[in-house]
């Protein structure tokens, strides 16, 4: 039987089987362990283990097996856990994906690095009086094999049967199963009964190893294995000849007798009447191809509704009623099909309390992790690209925001430092904060670096605009390079990052009570839901999560503040004018305010207007990315086709403010040098 098909269903468990093992290492309490903790991650390397010996993976297996020993007689408490301990299962989680990420290539793993971790497990095992550790020098464990070319003999010693029960089976499963348990020693006996399969078999496997292999075909919580008595098997079966399979790894612990122990993998299975498991793993490349294809659809059906509106009603009465119930369900399969690559943030939270362990120890620091609204959901896509800016702001506050015990006790605060990680949903955004409680950010340093630097700064700048100001490249307010932050890898990137993500990042801080670095980024940039506009001949598409309000002004409303600057009072509150025809120097536009539309837009906690010719309508638009298929075009984030085939961009809302200053800035300037040099000018 060719393996090779199942190898990836067996990578993607190992990684969630290391990833929960990690978090459950972390949790432990080495004082007083957890039996169920300990359990679990037990299952957790055995699990790996066994589907490494299946598909021969002999580094991995020979790892897992040293780590599984340990952690056996640490769960029947034949060995005391210590810090020191933890910390080597930790190390040895990383060998384990790092031999992972090898094997998924097609190569073998560096035999150094797998030397020197099965050592280090291997001292623990002697220093704990365990002799019966496989030495270094020991060949590796052989792999168990689905088949074997011919029956042989079986030894009398290890041979006895097993009584195999199958639930929630299709016909092809039955067919498949049977012969794989061929395959593995000899079947006594076969009943079908509707979906139910009852199998006695002969073999020298034990329970696990046939989970492993029938594991491949249906979900573990279809199967219970129980052994058979003596007498409940055949006399003759003993001289029957089967196909055996080597055994686990020399020294691996055996099972009991009675049902084996369930994979970590899927801890529901262990309840009695589990439910069947619901879900399936598919490629992510065809979840990005249904998307781009129900993306298509709806921009037909917006198509098809924009020339239907040139149709009688009376006349084509049932045709339009068709496409309204066509229109609604397009909108229902794009909600449920995006639904489908929304993830939670535990995903991403779940992967600090390591980071945040390994880095405060390194540094002498006490830091407490919360989280909240770690079931919040974001798209795929953003949030493993979120990662890497979130590790980045992490280790900054560990780093240069929460400070030692000693100084956080001489200044009235608890030893431990609390950081926060949180996520929620706010309109069409989510927003995820980073927060801490120690020193804050200090404003006269910042100022003085950005001073030094040749930065555009004054004494009389507000907080907003100077913690703005650590992220221009290269800023860098740390007395010292180190290796867990100030390593030429700025906030400036983490701001870019986050940029080229639809989103937007905000700092507020308080000088000795910590920093909160907030991000907000859209739910998903596949489809959005828009307003679209009229500037000139041009359209355009204004996220509707910015949209608060649109009028028509007042000539009483107005307010010049420059010669061609205006404000717009609203309610008691000025609020500045952006002209979106000279943002984007479209011509044939409304220039009056009073005769056009204005926009009240709010982004990064600011509220603006956007002068407008005209409001089209509200809708659902599929984003086509501007840089892949054109460049980068400032105060554009994106583009769309509309329901009449003409492309629309959408409109970059958070930079509106800054490109309206630059363009101010560079009038100025132009202003200046022609009353200097009228002749140049």
């Amino acid at each position: 039987m060719d393996l090779s098909q199942f190898s990836q269903a067996f990578f993607v468990e190992a990684i969630e089987l290391l990833a929960q093992m990690e978090q459950l290492l972390l949790e432990l309490d080495v004082e007083s362990p957890d039996s169920e903790q300990l359990n679990a991650i037990f299952r957790a390397a055995h699990s790996i283990k066994g589907g490494a010996a299946t598909f021969g993976f002999t580094a991995l297996t020979e790892t897992t097996h040293l780590l599984e020993t340990l952690l056996d007689r640490a769960r029947h408490g034949q060995l005391s856990l210590s810090g020191p301990m933890i910390d080597a299962f930790l190390e040895t989680k990383d060998a384990l994906q790092e031999q992972l990420t090898a094997y998924q290539a097609g190569k073998e793993p560096e035999p150094e690095r797998v030397a020197h971790i099965c050592a280090v497990l291997q001292q623990l095992a002697l220093e704990n009086g365990d002799g019966a550790s496989v030495p270094a020098s020991a060949p590796a464990p052989a792999p168990v094999m689905v088949a074997a070319p011919a029956p042989v003999a079986a030894a009398a010693s290890g041979q006895g049967a097993l009584r195999i029960r199958f639930s929630r089976l299709s016909d092809s499963e039955c067919n498949l199963l049977a012969d794989e348990l061929g395959n593995l020693g000899k079947i006594l006996s076969r009943t079908r009964s509707n979906d139910l399969l009852t199998v006695v078999l002969e073999t020298t496997c034990e329970p696990d190893a046939i989970i492993a292999v029938c594991c491949f075909v249906i979900d573990e919580s279809q199967i219970d294995i129980t052994r058979e008595s003596a007498e409940a098997a055949p006399a003759e079966a003993a001289a029957a000849p089967a196909a055996p399979v080597p055994a686990p790894a020399v020294g691996a612990p055996v099972e009991a007798a009675g049902k084996p122990q369930v994979s970590a993998a899927s801890p529901a299975a262990a309840a009695p009447g589990a439910k069947e498991s619901s879900s399936i793993r598919v490629d992510v490349e065809k979840v990005d191809q249904l998307i781009n294809l129900v993306g298509e659809l709806v921009i037909t059906q917006s198509m098809l509704t924009q020339a239907a509106t040139m149709l009688d009603p009376v006349a084509y009465e049932r045709f339009l009623s068709g496409l309204g119930h066509l229109e609604r369900n397009a909108r229902d399969l794009q909600e449920s099909v995006m639904s489908i690559r929304m993830m939670p943030m535990d995903y991403v939270f779940s992967r600090f309390p390591r980071v945040i362990r390994d880095v405060s120890a390194k540094l002498g620091k006490q830091v407490r992790l919360d989280t909240f609204g770690k079931e919040t959901e974001l798209d795929k896509g953003l949030i493993e690209r979120i990662v890497d800016p979130l590790t980045h702001l992490v280790r900054n506050s560990l780093d240069h925001g929460i400070e030692t015990p000693e100084i956080r006790l001489a200044k009235g605060k608890e030893a431990t430092g609390q950081l926060l990680l949180s996520a929620q949903h706010h309109g069409g955004n989510i927003v995820i904060e980073v927060s801490d409680d120690g020193a804050g950010l200090n404003r006269e340093k910042i100022l003085a670096k950005a001073m030094q630097q040749g930065l555009n700064v004054s004494e009389s700048m507000p907080d907003d605009e100077v913690w703005q100001l650590i992220f221009a490249p290269g800023f860098s307010t740390a007395e010292q390079v180190t290796d867990i932050s100030g390593r030429g890898v700025g906030m400036d990137v983490v701001k870019r990052n986050i940029q080229e993500m639809g989103g937007h990042v905000e700092i507020q801080s308080r000088g000795g009570h910590g920093t909160t670095t907030r991000i907000v980024l859209p739910l998903t940039l596949a489809i959005l839901n828009g307003m679209s506009v009229k500037v000139g001949s041009e359209a355009y598409i204004l996220p509707l999560s910015y949209v608060i309000e649109s009028l028509q002004p007042l000539p009483e409303h107005l307010h010049s503040i420059t010669s061609d600057g205006h404000v717009i009072k609203v309610r008691g509150e000025y609020l500045p004018l952006i002209e979106l025809h000279r943002v984007f120097d479209v011509s044939g536009a409304q220039v009056n305010p009073t005769q056009g539309i204005l926009v009240i837009v709010q982004a990064d906690d600011t509220r603006f207007a956007l002068l407008v010719d005209e409001l089209l309508g509200q809708h659902q638009v599929v984003v086509k990315n501007l840089e892949t298929n054109y460049r980068k075009v400032p105060g554009i984030s994106a583009a769309t086709i509309l329901g009449d085939g003409s492309v629309a961009f959408i409109i970059d809302v958070g930079a509106m403010p800054r490109i309206q200053r630059a363009q101010a800035a560079s009038s100025a300037a132009l202003a200046g040098a022609s009353r200097r040099d009228p002749i140049a000018a």
